[in-house]
Order: structure tokens, then C-alpha cells, then sequence
């Protein structure tokens, strides 16, 4: 493949990562219109936000990884792309909460196609000394989607309403489908894996038994939480803290900042590596606690303003710790296992994050804290206790870092076991 059509290839995949961000995240920032308009609860949106996305999402995502190993690539992004942008684009016209569950159900499923299909699709069309540099682009559209998903979303739900913003998310993915699919050319399979045949779940009790393993996944499983617990509900602290709905979509500012942060805090962790790599681990508990300041400033402020610049400077801490998160796992994983470690991850921080963190912020919400500050009072609740957990987890992770790292070969690569 010419380089004119393999960065064409990471820019278009990058473009539809970025979409699938926006459906992914619209119904947080529409979630205040669609629960006033068909009466829903707190709760409800954050089971609409949360579980009706995130539990078939995780769930799905370790099978589609096998699929994406066994059929083609292409296929499966594209058809996943059309999927989960039709189901978004009708969610416009749902009038019941249950058409809504239902149309998330479907994203959820279809968006698990494809960042394995991706994964495995650019690691054989791309040499490794390229595959960091690839890989990072993509993922960049995760903080570009969720800024665009505020940023247009919220505009278009303010000069239209909620509907029309729901038809204009998912659009986009339906022209783009085909554009995809005559644009995008199968790789061949340059390594097909020796240990294919093994046990998936001894695979992955071989990787539990390490302590490190099982406190990096619930500290970043706490952090996961509290990162989608502001996201689902910052739209809330505007519009029923502040009365200020307007501040909604410029929120969107600060997801791209995010992309900045979580660059820069991979630099760092690198740079402390170089005198103990389980100072890695340094970075998640900066993001645990860093943002705790702001968010307890501008959560319970009385002016607008400070609130949104306080929890604008809070998402750019409490969640930098995206990358360091993903790279850390494969230090303590072999190089047959990396996929299966990060379906793993992808698996424990979406049931965690979306299932755990909106839900029990809106349940805390509806049923716990009352007044004008009671989403407040449920966000910093969920915040402070997700800290506390990632903390005390990564602590322990440093200690048992040396004793369960993959020792490195003569080609820096981790020994096959």
C-alpha cells in the first residue's frame, strides 16, 4: 500500500472512531432534554447512558476479537459502523424509554466490532516501528468524538431540540458506511497466532493470578468511573445547579484539552520509568487525586462561570491517565496474550464505568440527596470513593510491580511463556 493511502487508511479509521464517540456519548449530552421530554427519571438516564450501552459493549468485545481474527476486518467496521449510526439516527424518533434501551442495546453490539477489527486490521497493515504512532492517532478520536459529541450535539439540541440532534449524530456514519467499505482494502495476515486454539478463559485466570493485574484493573476501573460519571452528568450540574443549559455544549472544549493531558502524562510515566517502571503507576494516582479540588470547588459553587472553568480543569486531570492505562497492562502479559489482556481491560473498565458510576450517581440523585445541589452532592460522592479505591489499588500495584512483570527479550518484546 502506497503511504498516500495507508495515512488515508488511519485518518478514515480514525473518522469513524470519532463517530462512534459522538453516538456514544450523545445521550449524555442530550440526556437533560430526553428526560424532560418522555419523563424520565435521574436513574433512568443513567441506565440509558450506562448498562444499555456498556453491558453488551463489554460483553461483546472479547468474542469480536476472536471474530475479527477468523473473518474480515472490513466487514465487520462497516458494517458496524452502519449499524450503530441507523439505530442512533432512529433513537430520534423513539417515544418511550424502552425504543431507547433497545436502539442503545444495538450500538453497544455494533460498536464492539470494531476496535478489534481495528487493532488487528492496522498491526498487519502497519510495520512495528509505525504501529505506536498509528494506534495513538486513532485513539485520539475517543476525546475528539466526546468534544464534538458536546460541541454539535448540544448546539443542535439548543436551536432545534433533542431529536433532530439524535438524527444529525447518527447521519453522518450512514453516508460514510460505503465511502468505507469501497475505500478500505483487507490487509493480509502477516502473523496469525501459534496459540489460537487455546483456552480463552484459561488465558485469562493465567493473567488474574497476578496481584499487579487485578489492582491496576480496579484501580483504572475506579478512575473509569468516575471519568463517565462526570461526563453522564455534567450537562445536569449546568441545567439544574446553574439553570445555564447554554454551558453544555462549550464543555466539549475540554475533551479536546483531554487528548493534550493524556499525551503529556504518558511522557511523564516514561520519563519515571527510567528509574523504576512501577512509578508508572504514579500517574493514575495523580489522576485520582488531582481533580478532587476542582471538582469540590466548582461542584458547589454559586457562580457558573467558576463552575464550568473548575470542572473543565478536573476532566483535564482525572482523566489523563487514559494511555498509561492501556500501555501498563502489557508489562505484565505476554505477547500472545496482548489482544486477550485488552479485551480484558476494555471488558472490566466499560462494566465498571458505564455500568456502575451513571446509574448509582443518578439513583444517589433521585433517592439520597435532594435541593439544588443534589447532583452535586451524588457526583462528588461517586468521585471521592472511586479516588480512595484507585489510590489504595495502585499503591499496591507498585509494590507487586517487579514480581509479576514479563521479563523483556534481546528484542525488547515480552518472552513468549
Amino acid at each position: 500500500m502506497s503511504r498516500k493511502l495507508a495515512y488515508g487508511t488511519v485518518l478514515l479509521l480514525t473518522l469513524i472512531y470519532i463517530l462512534s464517540f459522538i453516538d456514544r456519548q450523545i445521550v449524555a449530552v442530550l440526556g437533560v432534554q430526553i428526560r424532560d421530554s418522555l419523563m424520565l427519571s435521574n436513574f433512568q438516564i443513567g441506565l440509558l447512558y450506562g448498562p444499555a450501552f456498556s453491558f453488551i459493549y463489554a460483553l461483546a468485545g472479547i468474542p469480536m476479537g476472536r471474530l475479527a481474527d477468523k473473518t474480515s476486518r472490513k466487514l465487520m467496521i462497516c458494517l458496524g459502523l452502519f449499524i450503530w449510526s441507523f439505530m442512533t439516527l432512529i433513537s430520534g424518533f423513539a417515544a418511550s424509554f424502552t425504543f431507547l434501551v433497545t436502539a442503545r442495546l444495538f450500538v453497544g453490539l455494533s460498536q464492539a466490532m470494531l476496535s478489534p477489527a481495528v487493532y488487528s486490521f492496522m498491526a498487519d497493515e502497519f510495520t512495528p516501528e509505525k504501529r505506536a504512532t498509528v494506534f495513538s492517532v486513532y485513539a485520539s478520536g475517543i476525546f475528539i468524538g466526546i468534544g464534538l459529541s458536546f460541541l454539535a450535539g448540544g448546539a443542535i439540541s439548543m436551536q432545534y431540540d433533542w431529536r433532530m440532534a439524535m438524527v444529525a449524530a447518527g447521519l453522518p456514519g450512514i453516508l460514510l458506511a460505503p465511502v468505507a467499505w469501497w475505500y478500505l482494502k483487507e490487509p493480509d495476515r502477516k502473523n496469525k497466532p501459534a496459540v489460537y486454539g487455546r483456552n480463552i478463559l484459561q488465558e485469562l485466570q493465567a493473567m488474574l493470578k497476578k496481584p499487579t493485574i487485578r489492582w491496576h484493573l480496579t484501580g483504572f476501573s475506579a478512575l473509569a468511573c468516575t471519568g463517565y460519571t462526570i461526563l453522564a452528568f455534567a450537562g445536569n450540574v449546568f441545567s439544574d445547579v446553574f439553570n445555564s443549559p447554554e454551558y453544555i455544549s462549550p464543555y466539549g472544549w475540554f475533551m479536546f484539552g483531554v487528548a493534550g493531558t493524556v499525551i503529556l502524562s504518558g511522557k511523564i510515566a516514561d520519563r519515571l520509568a527510567a528509574s523504576d517502571p512501577a512509578k508508572r503507576f504514579y500517574l493514575g494516582i495523580a489522576a485520582a487525586l488531582g481533580g478532587i479540588p476542582f471538582y469540590l470547588y466548582g461542584l458547589f459553587s454559586s457562580d457558573v462561570e467558576t463552575a464550568f472553568i473548575c470542572m473543565g480543569f478536573g476532566v483535564l486531570i482525572s482523566s489523563s491517565y487514559n494511555g498509561v492505562a492501556a500501555a501498563l497492562l502489557q508489562y505484565f502479559v505476554h505477547s500472545h496474550q496482548r489482544a486477550l489482556a485488552g479485551g480484558l481491560y476494555l471488558f472490566v473498565i466499560s462494566i465498571a464505568g458505564f455500568g456502575i458510576g451513571p446509574p448509582l450517581t443518578g439513583w444517589l440523585t433521585d433517592s439520597v440527596f435532594s435541593g439544588t445541589y443534589s447532583v452535586s452532592f451524588a457526583m462528588i460522592t461517586v468521585i471521592l470513593m472511586c479516588s480512595l479505591i484507585a489510590v489504595f489499588t495502585f499503591i499496591q500495584a507498585i509494590k507487586t510491580y517487579h514480581t509479576d512483570a514479563v521479563k523483556i527479550n534481546k528484542n525488547n518484546e515480552p518472552d513468549i511463556a
